[in-house]
């Protein structure tokens, strides 16, 4: 099909696409949908979004999330109130994590749980790791890893007197397979990598990554922040060590969810966590001396699981469960396919550069497009509804969020971006 050079072809064209959409029945059970044609987009609201783009920072809530929380404040806190410990809340952060990894991780139960922040997991699993390779001294990471796990790497490093061996990585690409071979050798303990690239939406070969760290004899953390819930995950499958994600972004659990966190069945025994907190012991209750770590995946939990943090992801996960990955992944290579062609046609005029893979099989659900006025491009859009988001140095990030967001709405922001450019050619 021809690349449409005209707002009205563009919308025409989507407007097909949303039609045969399979995945587009769901767009209703999200909160507040976008305008559908340019004339509702003129109509709207001040205060209301004409397109959403920004889905890889924080997902959009279901309107079903207003009633679980609600009856929960009602019912199980306001009835039950401290007796909901020994009826379901101590479950809670294995109980959704193995709804989670079956959902979209392509794990067997008994090794995802859900609790603490993305930093606080991912300093937990890394040093874990760490101290279960005695003797290797090097942590190894990307030069453009998302900036959490690069400083939580420096820290560690620092805190047991090893050395981050750094690869050098373009920010419009990602770790290749070759990358990673020329890095990890004997002395290597830890291998740090995101499965998506936050700034370049660089998707990773994650099975042939963590063959090769194996091969050295190390162990592999990956980051699933930007990939959980957009693109196939299959940790048991590729034989993953350790793995880390939020729950904000395709999971929509809301802003300051709490992160998840997946270990290997065979490595549970042989890693222990740092932070020692009376719910990872194996009585808590018993408050005795000293600290005995429970076992399995319960051995990395701290102090009290964020219930309320976790229920509004349930039934994003649920709904991630009956659409299913293949079909979610299949939708976000066409957004994100549709997104390059326009910015080619629309915004290629004006300077702007595409700065994601162009293969879609190298790829996440976010195209990042590089401009040097995309700082004030962006801040100007959000004023009018339109929500992409800036990466430093210049990159405007479209992130597609394929279980609510439409092809028109994606039409609609980028013909707002090229207006946002056309001041100024």
């Amino acid at each position: 099909m021809p690349v449409p050079l005209t707002l009205g072809e563009a919308l025409e064209r989507a407007g097909h696409l949303d039609r045969a959409d399979p995945l587009g029945r769901y767009r209703d059970l999200f909160v507040a949908p976008e305008a559908q044609d340019a004339a509702a987009a003129a109509a709207r609201p001040a205060d209301s979004i004409v397109a959403y783009l920004d889905g890889n920072s924080l997902g959009r809530p279901l309107l079903s999330t207003a009633d679980t929380l609600s009856a929960f404040v009602r019912d199980a806190w306001g009835s039950r109130l401290i007796r909901g410990w020994d009826e379901g809340w101590l479950q809670l952060p294995t109980v959704i994590g193995d709804e989670l990894a079956a959902a979209a991780l392509g794990a067997a139960p008994g090794q995802t749980m859900i609790g603490d922040s993305t930093t606080v997991l991912l300093y937990k699993a890394i040093r874990a790791a760490v101290d279960a390779r005695p003797g290797r001294t090097e942590i190894v990471v990307d030069s453009d890893n998302f900036p959490t796990d690069r400083y939580i790497v420096e820290g560690i490093a620092a805190e047991r007197g090893l050395t981050v061996r750094w690869i050098e990585t373009s920010p419009r690409l990602g770790l290749t397979a070759e990358l990673l071979a020329e890095a990890v050798g004997e002395r290597t303990a830890v291998v740090v990598a995101s499965q998506v690239a936050y700034r370049s939406g660089y998707l990773a070969d994650v099975e042939a990554l963590t063959r090769i760290t194996h091969d050295a004899g190390a162990l592999i953390v990956w980051d699933l922040c930007h990939s959980a819930g957009s693109v196939p995950i299959l940790l048991d499958e590729w034989q993953v060590d350790i793995a880390v994600g939020c729950t904000y972004k395709y999971l929509n659990g809301g802003p300051g969810s709490p992160a998840f966190l997946y270990v290997r069945h065979e490595l549970q025994p042989q890693l222990r966590q740092p932070i020692w907190g009376w719910l990872g012991h194996a009585e808590p209750f018993a408050m005795g001396p000293g600290y005995d770590s429970a076992p399995g995946i319960r051995s990395f939990q701290s102090g009290t699981p964020p219930v309320i943090g976790m229920l509004a992801m349930r039934d994003m996960i649920a709904l991630i469960g009956t659409a299913g990955i293949p079909a979610v992944r299949a939708k976000s290579v066409a957004l994100t396919e549709l997104t390059i062609e326009l910015a080619d046609a629309w915004l290629t005029p004006f300077g702007v550069e595409v700065a994601s893979p162009r293969q879609s099989d190298g790829r996440g659900s976010h195209v990042t497009l590089d401009h040097p006025r995309f700082r004030e491009v962006v801040a100007a859009l959000w004023q009018t509804g339109v929500v992409p988001d800036f990466r430093a140095p210049e990159g405007l990030r479209v992130g597609l969020s394929p279980l609510s967001t439409s092809f028109t709405e994606t039409v609609l922001g980028l013909a707002a971006i090229r207006e946002a450019l056309e001041p100024a050619a």
